[in-house]
């Protein structure tokens, strides 16, 4: 097959996949490879193969694709073809929760010395190294890298980016407790995909709505985040998005557990971590066992409430997910408190402060902790986040957390 006819090809596969017509596709695309002599059309169809697999969850496929396309750019010796298959690298592991992967082939890909090409990508290496950041509750370290990420979409213009980032962002802001942040970026999001969204993949209108649900729900805002959490669905559906699929049903779960309606969270627990553990989302497991975790102690049965924790432990410890530990902890706590077990219970207060500590979620001014309930906060330009109303009443002349971390242990 010629480059021609492998340019043709890739376009008819495309076309299909836009069509809905998915598997169709990826037969077309599977026929460029292995029939093409064009090594530039190998690279495309892989890049198309590898977006089309994350995008239906196929994460250990898309790792597979990722890893062929690396050899197929060092072929091509263009250092813009070697960035963007480490960038594809990352992206796979960052699907499969793989963090520190995702974050060393970030920093790889960060290192090439490309063309314009390249530094356009930089924009979307530091989206992937926020979120891998983000799962290992490196919080600092993750607003940083986003950001970054937000800069060089502002620098290129480029609104699909943007409209990541602030999904992203939502994502980070509802972690730590900020609802109206993690409220705001989405809206945000979303008015991007109103503005400037026609020729873009629906998958963006279904990202912000479903990050709006979660923001909604955190704000007791249920009926709000039951519209969102639909309307997401409905395109998550149409499309076969079967990550977006599964968080939907676990927001679906978490609104009916705010409203008290246990028996009808249940199933919609079921259904997310039976597509979680098909596509291989160990994050989102972990947020799936907090849910059932929650319901059972609703419910008073604390032993079974017990168990799921210890299954979401052994996820959160294999993925160093500190604030999944942290929940956990603070789960334990008071399940032992109600107990009794009082062994058990001095047990987790210690572990969880010493999460507490080892995330920096508390406030450099008035040392209260970050995370524990709903408050507005303000990252400085180190990217360290303080209660807004310490930074309105103290003012700052620099971060105390970087002054504190600049005293030389020797010397205190």
């Amino acid at each position: 097959m010629g480059q021609d006819q492998t340019k043709q090809q890739i376009e008819k596969g495309l076309h299909l996949y836009q069509s809905n017509q998915t598997e169709k596709a990826l037969q077309v695309w599977m026929r460029v490879l292995e029939k093409s002599a064009d090594p530039a059309g190998r690279f495309r169809v892989l890049g198309c193969l590898i977006t089309a697999h994350a995008e239906m969850g196929r994460y250990k496929d898309m790792l597979k694709f990722a890893v062929v396309q690396i050899d197929t750019a060092r072929e091509l010796e263009d250092p813009d073809y070697l960035t963007e298959s480490y960038l594809n690298l990352a992206r796979s592991n960052e699907k499969l929760c793989e963090f520190q992967k995702t974050i060393s082939y970030c920093k790889t890909c960060l290192n090439m010395q490309g063309t314009t090409v390249s530094l356009q990508l930089n924009g979307q290496v530091s989206l992937s190294m926020g979120n891998a950041f983000l799962g290992l509750s490196i919080f600092q370290k993750a607003l940083e890298c986003f950001e970054k990420a937000l800069r060089y979409a502002h620098n290129n213009d480029d609104k699909m980016l943007e409209c990541r980032v602030c999904c992203s962002l939502g994502s980070f802001y509802a972690q730590i407790k900020d609802y109206e942040k993690a409220l705001f970026f989405p809206c945000k999001a979303a008015e991007l995909v109103n503005d400037y969204g026609k020729g873009w993949s629906l998958k963006y209108r279904a990202m912000s709505q479903y990050h709006m649900a979660v923001a909604y729900r955190k704000l007791g805002r249920l009926a709000d985040a039951m519209d969102c959490c639909e309307e997401s669905m409905k395109i998550a559906l149409q499309h076969g998005d079967r990550p977006l699929q599964a968080l939907c049903l676990l927001c679906f779960a978490d609104i009916h557990r705010s409203r008290k309606d246990v028996q009808t969270a249940f199933p919609r627990y079921d259904s997310s971590m039976s597509i979680m553990t098909e596509i291989g989302n160990r994050l989102g497991l972990i947020q799936v066992l907090l849910g059932v975790t929650k319901c059972w102690m609703i419910k008073k049965e604390l032993d079974k409430a017990l168990e799921s924790i210890e299954k979401a432990q052994e996820l959160a410890e294999g993925l160093g997910n500190k604030l999944g530990l942290l929940k956990l902890h603070c789960l334990c706590e008071r399940i032992y408190r109600t107990k009794g077990q009082q062994r058990e219970l001095r047990d987790h207060v210690v572990k969880f402060h010493e999460c507490v500590e080892e995330m920096e979620l508390y406030c450099g001014m008035c040392g209260e902790s970050i995370g524990e309930k709903n408050s507005q906060l303000q990252a400085l330009p180190c990217s360290h986040f303080f209660h807004l109303k310490c930074l309105q009443t103290n003012g700052t002349r620099g971060c105390p957390n970087c002054r504190r971390l600049s005293v030389k242990p020797g010397y205190v």
